[in-house]
């Protein structure tokens, strides 16, 4: 007998790799033919989700939307449809001419006796550019539509810093669901004088999982406004309670284990200590998934300034041989923090791993995929922000279909990217641009 034992991987080749090495003296008590079958990347975060305290329901469907129009599209389809409740969960509504048209579906909706509540971030709406005033609020209002704005804004300013509700969900009759990254506002569709085109990712999800966004939804509409929402009995089925250590972050989980059977579950909790870093769910999350990676993991995200944890466990994949794609976008959309950005990404460079400049326009999409096995789609950027303070929901889905296409559109937009080389970096940073990307590093907590 050797000294090792292998397991055995699923296509039943032995995996020769110190991931799947086991000492022989640990194990005195095995009869020496037994074979130790290897845990696949998703196994192991279904594994690691679940003890982390996730319960698993069945039924779902997911539908991804790789652009503004898509996205729209059938929003306003099955916004139309609506015959009980529209609820809306937004960062912000820019005021311009999607939401404009958003506002008058939903009036007609109100005419129709649909119920429709809507919920916006007050620093997202503030640091908007064109933001909702008072009057469009109070005209909406009067239109029977019941919209609020969370944590609004005021004196002295600084105890409104966090944390902020970052989330985009909607759900339809209870019945439809869409979250992902986008809010709502027209540059989705056609883009900015400052940045070109305006890609981003978004969900349409059926199913149980459905129930488990409404209860999201409650929990912060409770909050912003005192009312407590009837769920439906499907979300009540769903629901179990959540660890005492898991604030105000969302989860859902999907999981496609066999051919039409899809497991679900949202990951949310309350804490008290939300300025203390205490916000770890999300956290938790990325870096168990990115210890899991044992062939290949891609990440799309548009502000990349790593929390240190994040980033060891990027290096710790890089170093066991995993193949590690970055995109990030050469243009962005404010200052400083993508120079954060691309420091970080130079320094894991040099590392081994793969960094593509995204060309045409600003990548928003926060997506991640790991082993061409599990993907996550959501709200949450891998900065201190969604990592530690605010208010976010993913949807992590262990399916192989739909990680495919997530990678196909990963492959598709390196044709339209530069990938980082020592060469490259000279010519895409200036030595002050160099400088300016240290500095930033030094207050990633803060960007």
């Amino acid at each position: 007998m050797n000294k090792y034992l292998f397991f055995e991987s699923i296509n039943k080749r032995i995996m020769v790799t110190p991931l799947f090495i086991i000492h022989y003296s640990l194990f005195t008590s095995v009869a020496q033919n037994s074979l130790f079958v290897a845990q696949t990347s998703d196994s192991i975060i279904y594994r690691d989700l679940t003890d982390y305290g996730i319960t698993f329901t069945t039924g779902n469907s997911v539908e991804l939307l790789m652009s503004g129009q898509e996205k729209f599209d059938h929003l306003f389809a099955d916004i139309r449809h609506a015959r009980r409740t529209v609820n809306l969960e937004y960062f912000n509504f820019r005021n311009d001419s999607i939401a404009s048209l958003l506002f008058d579906i939903l009036r007609e909706k109100r005419r129709e006796g649909v119920i429709v509540r809507a919920l916006f971030d007050g620093f997202g709406n503030d640091s908007n550019n064109q933001p909702l005033l008072k009057h469009h609020v109070k005209s909406l209002r009067e239109d029977s539509i019941d919209i609020y704005e969370f944590d609004p804004i005021r004196f002295p300013w600084v105890n409104h810093i966090w944390p902020r509700d970052h989330r985009k969900i909607v759900v339809i009759d209870d019945s439809i669901a869409y979250t992902g990254g986008m809010n709502v506002a027209d540059y989705y569709i056609k883009g900015t004088e400052q940045v070109g085109s305006w890609r981003d990712m978004h969900c349409r999800l059926t199913g149980p999982v459905v129930g488990q966004l409404q209860e999201i939804f409650a929990h912060i509409w409770k909050k912003a406004t005192d009312e407590i929402l009837s769920l439906p009995p499907a979300a009540h089925k769903a629901h179990q309670p959540h660890s005492a250590h898991q604030p105000h972050t969302s989860l859902v989980g999907i999981v496609n284990r066999e051919p039409g059977t899809v497991y679900t579950h949202p990951l949310q909790g309350e804490g008290d200590s939300r300025l203390l870093g205490k916000n770890n769910a999300m956290r938790y999350f990325y870096v168990h998934a990115i210890d899991a990676a044992q062939d290949t993991l891609r990440i799309i995200n548009p502000y990349f300034t790593l929390t240190p944890s994040i980033h060891k466990a990027l290096k710790r994949a890089i170093k066991r041989g995993v193949t590690v794609d970055i995109m990030l976008s050469a243009k962005s959309d404010i200052p400083l923090t993508p120079d954060c950005c691309f420091y970080n990404a130079h320094k894991l460079m040099k590392r081994g791993a793969r960094v593509w400049l995204y060309q045409p326009g600003f990548h928003h999409s926060k997506i991640m995929m790991v082993d061409g096995r599990f993907c996550t789609v959501g709200s949450a950027n891998l900065d201190s922000r969604s990592m530690r303070f605010d208010y976010e929901e993913n949807a992590v889905i262990l399916d192989t279909a739909v990680t495919r296409q997530l990678n196909d559109m990963f492959c598709r937009d390196t044709l339209e990217s530069v990938r980082l080389t020592p060469q490259t970096w000279d010519e895409f940073r200036t030595p002050w641009q160099k400088f300016r990307g240290w500095f930033a590093h030094l207050l990633r907590p803060f960007l």
